[in-house]
């Protein structure tokens, strides 16, 4: 029923009650098998816990997980992502924060639904939306640190491969062109067929820092670069 849990990170605090935690995600395509990183996010509000792009954690990173507070929220802002969402909404009876028109695995449904000016998860949390987008797709924004981009496939900062890559994977994906600062996958965007107008409504908002799905996480210069990424485009 579950992915196993395969091998991650500590569970790193980026910012005073945000946390980061880069794990191992394994699928297959074509009958090859793909072995890259991904990561979860973890927002603490009130003793409460978000989880945001959910990686199963073993039973160390569940142990360092409780002691954070209560799992009360699992979050996904990414059609491509979800795989781990049911696991934490069994062990912790959470509540499933998802986009409109978001299919889930396990034959979840959404309990709250994610839209623009409305009901959020976290305090000083904001959604952007990728309106032209073939499947779900949107951004958090968190209003601290002079503000910070929570993204899921649609920015990725994979400036190369880390320690979660198998030897293959990660040949194939600079082959691929798949690692930058800041980057938008061609695959994704492909994918989802996503006009240029949404990247340029990106640059509306106020952010220094972008945490994703996939890469490290960039800080304090994150407007300059994603600017720099959407003028490319």
């Amino acid at each position: 029923m579950y992915s196993p849990a395969w091998p991650h990170s500590k569970i790193n605090e980026i910012f005073p009650n945000i946390f980061f935690v880069t794990g191992t995600n394994i699928t297959h395509h074509n009958n090859v098998e793909l072995q890259h990183s991904r990561n979860m996010i973890i927002i603490r509000d009130d003793g409460n816990l978000s989880l945001i792009n959910t990686v199963r954690l073993d039973d160390k990173g569940l142990a360092e997980l409780d002691a954070l507070g209560k799992v009360k929220n699992v979050i996904r802002i990414g059609a491509f992502h979800g795989r781990d969402d049911a696991f934490y909404l069994n062990r912790y009876d959470s509540k499933l924060w998802a986009l409109k028109e978001m299919k889930h695995a396990n034959n979840r449904q959404t309990d709250i639904e994610l839209v623009p000016n409305g009901q959020m998860p976290v305090t000083n949390c904001s959604l952007f939306i990728f309106e032209t987008s073939n499947y779900p797709e949107g951004i958090l924004h968190i209003d601290q640190e002079g503000g910070i981009l929570i993204t899921c496939d649609s920015i990725k900062n994979w400036v190369s491969p880390d320690q979660f890559f198998s030897t293959e994977t990660a040949e194939m994906y600079k082959e691929q062109g798949f690692f930058g600062t800041a980057s938008v996958s061609n695959v994704w965007k492909q994918a989802c067929n996503v006009n240029f107008s949404d990247f340029v409504k990106l640059k509306t908002l106020t952010f220094r820092h972008l945490l994703s799905a996939h890469g490290e996480p960039l800080l304090n210069n994150a407007y300059e670069l994603v600017s720099k990424t959407i003028k490319q485009e």
